[in-house]
């Protein structure tokens, strides 16, 4: 925390501290004295030193050569850091979001005499496997375009201009801190497709909707959230590792590089953008990050795409805003965050959503924010906070994941709000028996942990007939849907199709087993049908349609013997 007097400054303008011209922003003002964070190490500036305001508050670049990129909280770009100065990175060394060098083929879409408006689409450039569409920025008012060219062009130079000689190029300038503007927010009633049973049979999630990811240490976040970003059928990716430990960012820098998209064969990167901060790096970057990161979502949403953010971990940005506060010397909330936590993280959820754009597409923002609760503790103030926001709780138990269940999601501790607003989808585009089924198997695995608890004390033989069953069905709910195998080359994608067939086939089992009883059959005999042991292979075959219906011939066999004997 640096105090300056003297500097005309408004709140969260962006500063340069010191004879290195460390750069901080404007958090608080005190009469003549300017508080500022600074983003770096301030070690060995002394009382004195220049202040220099840039009169500008904290902005991205936005614009081609976004993608692909690995930043730092606040938008520097780490591999040019490194290429400047090695893997150590020193003090108040900078570098521009996007490489102003780098020339772009640009190709117009609208023409001279054309009348365009803020967020008009003017013009595409072929960006890794995705066009990245060039409009106009949403805070200008528009125009008629008198002069529109075509070539390569940096994204500094000049490809747009109209009658009253405002000048456009391909890239934009944005305040990280201020929400990009939209038509309309349209209700969130299609379905974020993961590829992942228990998320989306369960508990799913909708496009442009939020979700929290709470995950205890070995839990198997990390995987999750690379299975999101890998299957999501959203088309951009942006990941902010925040205040993450060095050696966990490491593994998602190295490991996302190598994951393969598996929609075009080339790797992931090429439709991702990486923040990452650390959690050795200062705070106030920290901070930072989060909104850096939700900005350039918004930015590829209001071309029409669909966006998943994913932020790991929302918990590092609460306390890094704990820390500044009690610099501050702000008045402390609950275990020391400030008064306004729930406020903030209210802001940063409330940008996600679905959205008619200013250039009448539609696009979303879908937010899934991880959560590190201090040990396990799902009561403290940011889970408590972040649940009250999101309308999805993914919550991540770490006793499944020592029993190796993974995804280690508890289903009875988990939910979605979304199931109701999704329900007709679910209908047209799966199967019209979907929800019934679904509810049919959460019926059944909360049945089950009713009935485990009596196990425990007295056994499952003093267990009444059906209800012995019903643990059985439970099982195979278990271990055949909801347990999956992240680097199995099959089952690490699951279709809607395939998932209703799946619990199709379990709940036939159910339904035949209570027959099988109501005619006099032993339990002993019913939960000995082999035609079930094959269910679990279901999983691991591409064309599993022809194993279901040996599957049901032998099941319709065994059935049949059973009621003859």
């Amino acid at each position: 925390m640096v105090t300056a007097v003297d500097l005309d400054a408004h709140m969260y303008d962006v500063v340069k501290v010191g004879h290195e011209q460390l750069m901080g922003e404007v958090i608080k003002i005190q009469g003549e004295n300017i508080i500022i964070q600074v983003y770096e190490d301030t070690a060995g500036i002394r009382p004195g030193e220049p202040v220099e305001n840039t009169g500008l508050s904290l902005a991205v670049e936005l614009g081609p050569g976004l993608l692909t990129s690995i930043y730092d909280g606040i938008q520097r770009p780490l591999e040019v850091l490194v290429e400047k100065m090695g893997d150590f990175i020193e003090r108040g060394v900078t570098a521009p979001g996007l490489s102003h060098e780098k020339k772009w083929e640009f190709v117009p879409v609208k023409k001279a005499g054309d009348t365009v408006g803020p967020g008009t689409i003017i013009g595409e450039v072929q960006e890794t496997n995705i066009v990245h569409r060039i409009m106009v920025p949403p805070n200008l008012k528009g125009g008629v375009i008198r002069e529109i060219r075509t070539g390569s062009f940096t994204v500094e130079e000049t490809v747009c201009v109209l009658e009253d000689g405002t000048e456009l190029t391909m890239m934009q300038k944005w305040p990280v801190r201020v929400p990009r503007p939209v038509t309309e927010k349209k209700n969130p009633d299609i379905p974020l497709i993961t590829g992942q049973r228990i998320l989306d049979g369960l508990f799913p999630i909708a496009k442009g909707g939020t979700a929290a990811i709470p995950g205890p240490f070995g839990s198997g976040k990390t995987v999750t959230q690379q299975a999101l970003a890998k299957w999501s059928d959203a088309e951009i990716v942006v990941y902010i590792g925040c205040g993450e430990r060095g050696n966990e960012m490491t593994e998602v820098l190295t490991e996302f590089p190598e994951l393969e998209d598996p929609r075009t064969g080339k790797p992931l990167m090429e439709r991702t953008v990486l923040i990452a901060n650390t959690s050795n790096m200062p705070v106030a970057a920290r901070e930072a990050s989060v909104y850096t990161g939700i900005t350039i979502a918004e930015y590829f949403r209001d071309m029409g795409y669909d966006v998943s953010l994913m932020a790991d971990s929302t918990s590092r940005w609460a306390e890094a805003m704990r820390e500044i506060s009690s610099r501050l010397e702000e008045m402390p909330g609950e275990e020391g965050y400030p008064a306004y936590l729930a406020a903030r993280l209210s802001e940063f959820y409330e940008r996600a959503g679905r959205v008619e754009t200013l250039n009448q597409d539609m696009g979303s923002v879908t937010v899934i924010g991880a959560v590190s609760p201090p040990g396990g503790d799902f009561s403290e103030p940011v889970t408590q906070n972040t649940l009250r926001i999101v309308k999805v709780f993914w919550a991540l138990d770490a006793k499944l994941a020592q029993r190796r269940h993974f995804p280690a999601i508890n289903w009875l501790n988990s939910y979605s709000l979304y199931l109701d607003s999704l329900h007709d989808w679910y209908d047209e585009n799966v199967n019209p028996e979907w929800n019934r089924i679904r509810a049919w198997a959460m019926e059944v695995l909360q049945k089950e942990s009713e009935l485990q608890e009596i196990v425990q004390l007295v056994g499952s033989d003093a267990l009444p007939e059906e209800e012995q069953v019903t643990i059985e069905v439970a099982r195979l709910i278990r271990e055949v849907f909801l347990q999956q195998n992240a680097f199995d080359p099959v089952d690490t994608y699951c279709s809607m199709a395939k998932q209703y067939d799946m619990l199709k086939a379990i709940k036939t089992y159910a339904d035949r087993a209570s027959a099988a009883q109501r005619a006099g059959v032993l339990t002993s005999q019913i939960v000995a049908i082999k035609a079930k042991n094959d269910l679990p292979q279901v999983k691991f075959e591409k064309d599993y349609n022809v194993l279901l219906e040996k599957i049901y011939a032998q099941m319709e066999a065994e059935f049949t013997a059973l009621k003859e004997a």
